[in-house]
């Protein structure tokens, strides 16, 4: 019933955490490699991150409005359209600051919907152990419950074969002594024992 302990490593522990904050860097960082290499005030190239940003939008919403809406697909459309809006800021703008703060608003955004997901994996994580929990203590206890109950009817079955080796140990006894009457038991009142014929026996 013991379940290998598995140690996971930091680095697959600390993945999930960074990973909203590293993808928005990314996104970013490339944005700007992009202005820096023609995109700045290019009026065809922000149209086509508006698009593309749009039609990822209306993915997501049509993947959760549909009538067996998948969570994850929304999800993922609904952050290919952050990632894209996210990047046309930064490759159209002049400056930082307009970018910086869609990037710090993109990655809260991204750290309160990843929370949200986080907590629900957490309660099924720890639903799961108590589970387990519960059912290792009822096998347990099963299990306990089975070896009393082999125990006493082991000592039962000792008990009756010591008493009747006592028994037979005293009947051969009996009928051995001299002088033994079973008539004068039987007149006495006392239970008569059968008699043993200590001829057959020799």
């Amino acid at each position: 019933m013991n379940e290998p302990i598995v140690a996971r490593h930091w680095l697959a522990l600390a993945a999930p955490k960074v990973a909203p904050a590293l993808a928005t860097s990314t996104v970013l960082i490339l944005g700007r490699i992009w202005n820096a290499n023609g995109a700045e005030h290019s009026v065809g190239n922000a149209a086509l991150m508006v698009v593309l940003a749009a039609g990822a939008a209306t993915a997501g919403a049509f993947a959760s409005a549909g009538r067996a809406g998948d969570p994850v697909i929304a999800g993922t459309a609904f952050a290919a359209s952050g990632g894209l809006a996210l990047a046309g800021v930064a490759g159209y703008a002049d400056g930082l600051s307009l970018p910086l703060l869609l990037w710090a608003l993109a990655t809260a955004v991204t750290y309160g919907i990843a929370a949200r997901y986080w907590r629900t994996d957490r309660r099924a994580t720890l639903a799961h152990h108590r589970h387990t929990a519960e059912r290792r203590e009822e096998h347990g206890h099963i299990e306990r419950i089975e070896a009393l109950r082999a125990g006493a009817q082991i000592e039962v079955a000792r008990s009756g074969a010591a008493y009747a080796e006592s028994l037979a140990t005293a009947l051969i006894t009996r009928a051995a002594l001299p002088g033994f009457d079973p008539k004068a038991l039987q007149s006495a009142g006392l239970p008569e024992l059968p008699a043993i014929d200590i001829t057959k026996e020799h």
